[in-house]
C-alpha cells in the first residue's frame, strides 16, 4: 500500500517544541553528549553501487546503526540519552548547582542517580538502550516486555543489571503497564512512544536519534533527494525527517515512511489524517517495528515533514536481509536484522512500481538514503532467516567495503 501525505499540515512548520527538540543545535548536543562515552564511533555509511543500478536510480547510501554503541542498533541513543539527561536534570535540581554530562561519575552525583529507578517498554532495542545508560550512571533500570519479545533479546538486556519483567499481550499492553507500575513505585517512565501530558521524555529519546542524519549529512557528498526511513511508532521516522527539514530547509529530501504491512500503524493514521490504533493480527517477522498504535508527537512531526507512506510484507524484509548479505560485487555485505532493513524494502517496492516511482519522482537521477536500524540483536533468527551466521556475512570479501557518497 502507498499514499502520498494529503494532511493540510504538510509542508507547514513544525511546532515550536518540536523544532527546538529535533533541531541542528539539539543534534549538536547529543554529540557533545556521545563524545563522553568510551564506545561512541561515527557509524559507517555504505555506498551501494551494484543495487542503485539494479534499482535504476543514481547512487544508494546506507547508514548503517548495526554496531552503534555496542547495542547493535540505532535504540543505543535514545534511551540512554534520555536517562542521562534525566539523572543530570535531577542532580542539579538536588545539589542546588549546574551538572553537565562530564560531572556524570562525580560521586555527589553518582548519588543521585543511585536512588533513580527507570522503567520502560520494550520489543528489545530499546529496553536495552536504556538498560545500558541507567548502567552507565549508576542507576536501577525495570524493563517489560511482551511474550513476543525472544529469550535472546531479553538476555541481552538483563546482562546490563536491569530487572525483567514480562507481560501478556502486545508491546502496546506492556506499555501501559509499565506506565501503570512506574506510577505506583515512583519510578521514571523513559518510552519511545507518547501519550497526552507524557512528551517530553519520549521528545529526548527522539533526540538522540537526530545524530545519525547529522553524521550522515558530514559523510555525504550531497544531500540525499529521497530518504526511505521505518517506522514503529514513528519516532525514528519523524527526529529524521524533521532533522533533514530544519537542517536543509527547501533543500531537504523526499521523506518515505516504511511501515510492515501486518502492523502499519503509522501508515493507517495518515489514511485516516488523524492517530489512530490498529488491530494486532499475526506477529510481522520485524518485531521492532511491531506496534499498533502511534506515538501523538511523532504523527505530529510527520504530518508536516513525511511526504508519503507505504508498507512492505514480511517476505519483502527477508529478501532485503538475505540481498545485503549476498550484495552484488563491489558493493559491500551488512548485517540487517528483521526490522533493519525495512526502509530499504520499501526503496525495492517503490523503484520495482512505474506508478509510485512517478508519485516519488524516483529516476536514475535520485540519491537515496536508507538507514539500516539493526544488526543480528538476535543471531539465531537471523542465521535461521539468512542462512548465514552474521559472523560469516560480517568476514566476507571485506575488501569491497565503500564509504561515503553522493
Amino acid at each position: 500500500m502507498f499514499l502520498l501525505n494529503r494532511h493540510p499540515d504538510h509542508r507547514t512548520l513544525l511546532d515550536n517544541v518540536d523544532a527546538e527538540t529535533l533541531g541542528v543545535a539539539a543534534a549538536g548536543t547529543v554529540e557533545r553528549f556521545l563524545s563522553h562515552r568510551r564506545n561512541h564511533v561515527v557509524t559507517p555509511l555504505h555506498r551501494l553501487p551494484g543495487l542503485a543500478a539494479e534499482l535504476g536510480i543514481g547512487e544508494l547510501a546506507v547508514k548503517d546503526e548495526g554496531q552503534r554503541l555496542g547495542l547493535g542498533s540505532f535504540k543505543a541513543l535514545g534511551g540512554a540519552y534520555a536517562v542521562m539527561r534525566l539523572v543530570l536534570e535531577e542532580a542539579s535540581q538536588r545539589l542546588g548547582r549546574p551538572v553537565d554530562v562530564a560531572d556524570l561519575h562525580a560521586p555527589d552525583v553518582k548519588a543521585v542517580a543511585g536512588g533513580m529507578t527507570f522503567a520502560c517498554a520494550t520489543d528489545g532495542n530499546h529496553g536495552r538502550s536504556v538498560a545500558q545508560g541507567a548502567e552507565l550512571v549508576g542507576a536501577k533500570a525495570v524493563i517489560f516486555v511482551h511474550g513476543g519479545v525472544s529469550d535472546e533479546r531479553v538476555a541481552a538486556i538483563a546482562r546490563f543489571g536491569a530487572e525483567m519483567r514480562r507481560v501478556a499481550g502486545t508491546y502496546d499492553d506492556s506499555v501501559l503497564e509499565a506506565s501503570r507500575i512506574a506510577k505506583e513505585q515512583g519510578w521514571t517512565v523513559v518510552s519511545d512512544t507518547s501519550w497526552p501530558g507524557y512528551e517530553r521524555i519520549p521528545g529526548l529519546v527522539m533526540q538522540g536519534y537526530t545524530v545519525i542524519v547529522r553524521e550522515a549529512l558530514q559523510q555525504l557528498d550531497r544531500p540525499p533527494t529521497h530518504v526511505f526511513v521505518q517506522a514503529g511508532v514513528g519516532g525514528i521516522a519523524a527526529a529524521l525527517a524533521a532533522h533533514l527539514a530544519l537542517a536543509l530547509g527547501e533543500q531537504r529530501p523526499t521523506f518515505i515512511v516504511v511501515d510492515p504491512a501486518r502492523a502499519a500503524c503509522i501508515f493507517e493514521t495518515a489514511k485516516a489524517g488523524h492517530p489512530v490504533k490498529v488491530a494486532h493480527a499475526e506477529p510481522t517477522v520485524m518485531a521492532m517495528l511491531e506496534c499498533y498504535e502511534p506515538s501523538p508527537i511523532a504523527w505530529r512531526v510527520l504530518s508536516r515533514v513525511a511526504d508519503a507512506f507505504m508498507t512492505v510484507e514480511d517476505a519483502d524484509a527477508v529478501a532485503v536481509m538475505n540481498r545485503l548479505a549476498r550484495p552484488s560485487v563491489g558493493d559491500p555485505a551488512i548485517v540487517a536484522g528483521e526490522s533493519g532493513g525495512a526502509g530499504l524494502a520499501g526503496l525495492s517496492r517503490a523503484a520495482a512500481d512505474p506508478a509510485m516511482r512517478a508519485a516519488l519522482r524516483l529516476d536514475a537521477s535520485s540519491r537515496v538514503l536508507i538507514v539500516n536500524t539493526e544488526g543480528a540483536t538476535d543471531p539465531d533468527r537471523y542465521e535461521a532467516l539468512v542462512g548465514l551466521a552474521p559472523d560469516a556475512v560480517r568476514s566476507s570479501d571485506p575488501t569491497s567495503t565503500r564509504q561515503g557518497g553522493f
